[in-house]
């Protein structure tokens, strides 16, 4: 029972069997229409994201699973922020801005990815990431948010989604 896996970047919910899907599954003799159904019904959550897929074959029954993975951090930041890309000066110029509790769903769903210990410290690193492509958090520099997080302003918020944050695995 041979197995060959098969990574690829789709649009989620918009895959297609055109180039690079198609061309990529034809060697493996899969129902090619049915793997792209698969994926799309899969990332349909992430439309518009770039989502990384990994399409397990068996080749000898021709079965396939497909696994979804998490889009980038930016990714996830820019559609939260409603940008298409992110600044080339994230010192001057702001392309959007984002809840704090928006930022702790974004550090919920990237936890596996996270090094961090704790759901203060995963959104302290998804705010780093804010302030880089140039989002603001509750109108004000991810900065002064991390601060004010270390000095416990928003400890209600957290204790909110610390069961969610122990949920993940």
């Amino acid at each position: 029972m041979a197995k060959k896996t098969i990574k690829v970047m789709v649009e989620g919910g918009r895959a297609t069997p055109g180039p690079p899907l198609g061309p990529t599954l034809s060697p493996y003799k899969v129902n090619i229409p049915e793997v792209v159904k698969a994926i799309n019904e899969a990332t349909k959550d992430f439309e518009g994201l770039s989502v990384p897929v990994e399409i397990t074959i068996d080749v000898d029954t021709k079965k396939f699973e497909v696994k979804v993975g998490i889009p980038t951090t930016t990714a996830l930041l820019l559609k939260e922020a409603g940008a298409k890309q992110p600044t080339g000066d994230p010192g001057h110029q702001k392309i959007g801005n984002i809840s704090l509790e928006q930022a702790v769903k974004i550090a919920i769903a990237k936890k596996e990815q996270l090094s961090a210990k704790t759901l203060k410290a995963a959104v302290k690193t998804i705010l780093g990431s804010a302030r880089s492509i140039g989002i603001t958090v509750e109108g004000k520099d991810p900065r002064e948010v991390q601060k004010m997080i270390d000095e416990g302003v928003y400890d209600d918020l957290f204790r909110k989604y610390e069961s969610e944050w122990e949920g993940v695995a």
